[in-house]
């Protein structure tokens, strides 16, 4: 094993983290302890839009173990700063309230926070604090919110976030000229992010004054960044730490509300408080995303070339997204055309609020525009009697095309987008499976296959296009690496490990990968949007390799020997062709600590390295996904019987990791597909509270998924080439319309297109009666 060898990049060692986790050893914010702690519990809003008339805290108060109750003035005197996210800081917003006052915007909205020795004497409090209302009609629809007189936000004026167009004329033209326009409206509905640990804050704070945040958290040096801006602190005297995170799925990405008010709450009682969200409080009130409706059409020739794209599009943000308007719109929209060579699009969207959950990111918060625009395609490819992998193949952006730059303003390039829909059609045996088809359905069984291409961009975000790593060198020989991400579930400790000892030619066991704290971190842009293998692993690539050069110059003066003339490996350094001449990675370290005084001024003793990579533009990964399913034609119940993924994700670190990304994203987009769904009613009551009412998949919903890695031809290039792409949201991207496109196909006999998620068996039966009644055809000119 010599530095540079990829002996640990490329293999399936188990991830590190499953030990600890699966043995019950996690470190989660819930088993944080801070002596003299207290604990809080929010009392929430009853009504979705309402005056607060009073709020009544005396029988909260009289409670044994309540030692406060704190309502949005008490809270407004500690933290006079700003609550905005750093991303969003000047941008255009509904404001940011630490507790309600004055009136409510949504049902779960905190209106006071209840200080107790314990956590159940704090929700009996909370659920004592006597709230009087002065109720007002709510808007709960979002398709007609935009239009609506009842304003949610009246500071806003109206209830449109934000809104954007960009007409094309080409786009016109070729509506205009072209043989066949199909138009399709396809739904998404509204989602929880659902992780297996709600949000979690313990606040304490010390004398200075200086605070320490133990938090839930995607993103540590945000969570710092939030707080010093809040309470009007320095950054050095905020200290946020993060141990485990039970998933996140971009809900915790950000700070919300609730975490800061706990903050502030410490500071005015003056104790350390601890706040552990419920499952109830993380269904209704933490963040909601995927609530969409896109009205598109795409012009197509004779021969089924796509000529234009139109896209209309509305989102759902909610009463109060945490900064800005809390859409994705233009992203759906610019990437509207994904992996085709359409030469022209025109757009718009409109992000609009309601008196219901606020939006949040949820892996993969664009990918409306692959679940719409891949419905769309296979109801091109219904109207025009053509196969839908056939339509695919004649438009699919191909190597030769590329850098291609879509109509949206994105250059694509890099992706294998034909040659992963080929290997898909290849490995489901595609026309082996239109022929049984037709034998199945003369037998009146009734399966679909549905295909969704897309591509995954990371790094989109000029903002957030770089991250740094420490590599060090201790004096024992062992080596630490210290990252500033918020690593929940991607395996960073274990990809991060490997990339790392490969550098220096260590056993994979001498790396300790560490993140979490603030006050040992490089700072970090957190872990989201799939950033962590395009930008973070090259950030520890070059520190490894700059701590590799360190390491050779103190062997060369150590050995009297010419630097070129030696090698790293088994955790030492030799003499090439003269391996007996060695000094072992623990002299080094101790020759550059200890005996760093005696070293020759020439020679850089410091072997603690920090790199920070700045990404110069966007990559993409890619992936085709293809599922069968079966429906039961007369219950309308949809069973999946396979499911193919071909990915792209560059040079592959840990295929086991890589899967296990893809599996659990193609696991919540089946959820979103087939089961999941927040549900209010006119009132804006949330119906799905519990997961007894907001159901997502299990072990026997989702079936085994088959994984085949595609690679771009050529060669990869430079350092910090071999290119790592992410892979985190790709599943997540190409389920639902997957799925939904094999339910299509499965019922293509009927009539039956474009079917509302989700696709429940009670949906299926109502749209095979609509099909019947002939009130199902697209629109068609």
């Amino acid at each position: 094993m010599v530095a540079g060898d990829r002996a640990w990049v490329g293999s399936s060692v188990p991830r590190r983290e499953d030990s600890r986790l699966l043995s019950g050893r996690g470190r989660f914010v819930a088993n944080t302890f801070v002596p003299g702690m207290g604990y809080a519990a929010f009392a929430r809003s009853s009504v979705a839009r309402a005056r607060l008339v009073a709020v009544d805290t005396s029988q909260a108060l009289a409670h044994p173990g309540v030692t406060a109750v704190l309502l949005a003035s008490d809270l407004a005197t500690v933290a006079p700063g700003s609550l905005i996210p750093t991303l969003y800081a000047g941008a255009p917003g509904a404001p940011v309230r630490l507790l309600a006052g004055g009136d409510v915007r949504y049902v779960g909205e905190p209106v006071a926070l209840v200080v107790a020795d314990d956590p159940y004497a704090a929700a009996d409090g909370a659920d004592l604090v006597d709230i009087e209302y002065d109720p007002l009609q709510p808007v709960v629809d979002f398709e007609t919110a935009g239009a609506s007189t009842v304003v949610v936000n009246p500071e806003r004026g109206s209830n449109v976030a934000a809104t954007s167009k960009h007409s094309d004329p080409s786009c016109d033209e070729a509506m205009r000229r072209a043989d066949r326009v199909v138009t399709a409206t396809v739904r998404q509905q509204r989602q929880a992010n659902a992780p297996m640990e709600p949000r979690g804050v313990v606040a304490a704070w010390e004398p200075g004054p200086s605070l320490v945040a133990y938090v839930s958290t995607q993103n540590p040096h945000e969570v710092r960044q939030v707080l010093a801006r809040a309470f009007a602190l320095p950054q050095a005297a905020v200290r946020v730490l993060k141990g485990d995170v039970g998933g996140g799925f971009g809900q915790k990405f950000l700070l919300l509300s609730e975490e800061i008010a706990v903050v502030a709450g410490a500071r005015l009682t003056g104790r350390a408080l601890k706040w552990i969200e419920a499952r109830q409080e993380n269904l209704t009130s933490a963040t909601h995303a995927r609530a969409d409706l896109v009205t598109a059409s795409v012009a197509l020739d004779g021969q089924g070339t796509m000529l234009a794209m139109d896209v209309d599009h509305v989102e759902d943000v909610g009463a109060v997204p945490m900064g800005g308007s809390g859409g994705a719109g233009a992203s759906v929209v610019t990437r509207f055309t994904g992996p085709y060579t359409i030469p022209a699009l025109s757009w718009r969207t409109t992000a609009v609020h309601t008196n219901t959950c606020r939006r949040g990111a949820y892996r993969a918060p664009w990918m409306m525009e692959t679940t719409a625009r891949e419905q769309l395609v296979d109801e091109a490819a219904r109207q025009l009697g053509m196969d839908p992998l056939e339509l695919r193949r004649r438009n699919v952006i191909q190597s030769g095309d590329q850098p291609f730059r879509s109509p949206g303003g994105m250059v694509i390039d890099g992706v294998t987008l034909a040659e992963c829909l080929d290997e898909a059609a290849k490995v489901i045996d595609y026309s082996g499976f239109r022929s049984r088809q037709a034998e199945l359905r003369r037998a009146d069984r009734y399966q679909g296959l549905g295909i969704s291409l897309f591509f995954e961009p990371q790094g989109s975000v000029a903002a957030i296009r770089a991250e740094s790593a420490t590599v060090r060198l201790d004096p024992d020989g062992t080596v630490s690496v210290a990252v500033g991400s918020g690593n929940h579930g991607q395996g960073l400790e274990t990809t991060i490990a490997q990339v790392v000892a490969d550098q220096l030619g260590l056993d994979m066991e001498a790396v300790r990968v560490h993140d979490g704290d603030t006050n040992s971190t490089p700072f970090g842009n957190g872990t989201g949007g799939s950033r962590s293998g395009p930008i973070l692993t090259p950030a520890a690539v070059q520190a490894a390799a700059t701590l590799r050069q360190r390491i050779l110059g103190i062997a060369s003066h150590h050995l009297e020997a010419a630097v070129e003339d030696l090698r790293l490996g088994r955790g030492e350094v030799f003499v090439l062709g003269t391996p007996s001449r060695s000094v072992v990675f623990a002299t080094i370290g101790q020759l550059a600590s200890a005996g760093a005084a005696a070293l020759p001024p020439e020679v850089e003793a410091n072997l603690h390295v920090t790199a920070t990579y700045r990404m110069p533009g966007p990559v993409f990964s890619n992936a085709c996904h293809m599922s069968i399913c079966e429906v039961d034609v007369d219950t309308g119940t949809v069973k999946l019987l396979r499911y193919v993924v071909t990915e792209d994700c560059g040079s592959i670190i840990n295929p086991r990791i890589v899967e296990g990304q893809i599996s659990g994203g193609v696991a919540q987009g089946i959820g979103g597909a087939l089961y999941e769904q927040v549900v209010y009613d006119e009132d804006g009551n949330p119906l799905t509270a519990t997961f007894v009412d907001y159901t997502i998949p299990g072990f026997t919903e989702v079936p085994s998924i088959e994984y085949h890695h595609v690679a771009a031809a050529g060669d990869p290039g430079e350092p910090p080439d071999p290119l790592y792409k992410g892979v985190g949201e790709s599943g997540a991207i190409g389920a639902p319309s997957c799925v939904a496109n094999a339910v299509a196909d499965a019922l293509a006999p009927f009539g039956v297109g474009i079917i509302d998620p989700p696709i429940t068996p009670a949906a299926v039966r109502v749209a095979m009666d609509r099909a019947q009644d002939g009130r199902a055809a697209p629109t068609i000119s």
